[in-house]
């Protein structure tokens, strides 16, 4: 049976256990129901500022192992310079339990990426050489990826129907740069315009992109395989600009016999 049942606190009632269950379950039951089918993975929120030697982590909602996890403040968190490939991690806790609750929780860290951690959930990484500055802005699409003293996004995990997915700051970086090429490719069209209008595009409709774009067997793709063929695409589009324009700055000349 469908139900929505509303408690009536009304003086002269008597306060039933029934009643109080009723206001604990429900806001759950919302967004357990509404985010089964995610996969592990940031669901909204938890963007990543930098601020001098601080990384800022915005409030955001995460789910690992079908719990979902809240971070309703900003927090903050020091970093420094290693020259090594660093990792911006949730690692999530055993659960807790104590006679009124059971506590699920989760610490925000840094750690080596060669660092082997369990029930951990990557938000970004950067590998940051002495005296540099960590930086959040990009070029370009292919400058999501650069090595040093960039924050990345590429190995984060988004959720998705099932599967995780690309972050949103991938696809919305590779739109931008997509349109602002003039592409009249079909594809490319569609999926940059869905790409800006969706906060999230899921791994598959990415994966058949490139598969028809270039014409490539289908196959789910790894993170830095997407990265690649997605680089490779902008990168033909900008080589066919620079064709089209400077055909049409070339004087037209006509031989006649």
């Amino acid at each position: 049976m469908v139900t929505n049942i509303y408690p009536h606190f009304q003086k002269g009632r008597i306060l039933k256990r029934e009643m109080l269950e009723n206001l604990r379950d429900y806001p759950r039951d919302i967004a357990n129901l509404y985010f089964e089918d995610y996969s592990n993975g940031i669901i909204a929120g938890l963007d990543i500022t930098v601020d001098g030697t601080n990384l800022i982590v915005a409030r955001g909602i995460a789910k690992q192992q079908g719990y979902i996890y809240t971070l309703t403040a900003e927090y903050t968190l020091s970093y420094a310079a290693t020259e090594r490939e660093t990792v911006l991690l949730l690692q999530f806790d055993a659960p807790q339990p104590e006679p009124d609750f059971t506590q699920y929780t989760a610490q925000l860290i840094l750690a080596d990426a060669t660092t082997a951690l369990d029930n951990t959930l990557e938000l970004a990484r950067f590998k940051l050489k002495a005296g540099a500055i960590l930086r959040t802005g990009y070029t370009d699409f292919a400058d999501l990826a650069t090595e040093y003293n960039t924050l990345n996004y590429l190995h984060c995990q988004y959720a998705g129907q099932q599967v995780s997915t690309y972050h949103p700051i991938l696809l919305k970086t590779y739109a931008r740069e997509l349109l602002k090429n003039r592409t009249t490719n079909p594809y490319d069209i569609a999926f940059a315009l869905q790409c800006l209008n969706q906060e999230r595009i899921e791994r598959e409709v990415v994966d058949w992109y490139i598969s028809n774009r270039l014409e490539l067997p289908y196959q789910p793709l790894s993170n830095e395989q997407a990265h690649h063929y997605l680089t490779r695409i902008l990168s033909n589009g900008h080589n066919n600009k620079r064709r089209a324009d400077a055909y049409t700055g070339r004087p037209v000349r006509m031989l006649v016999d």
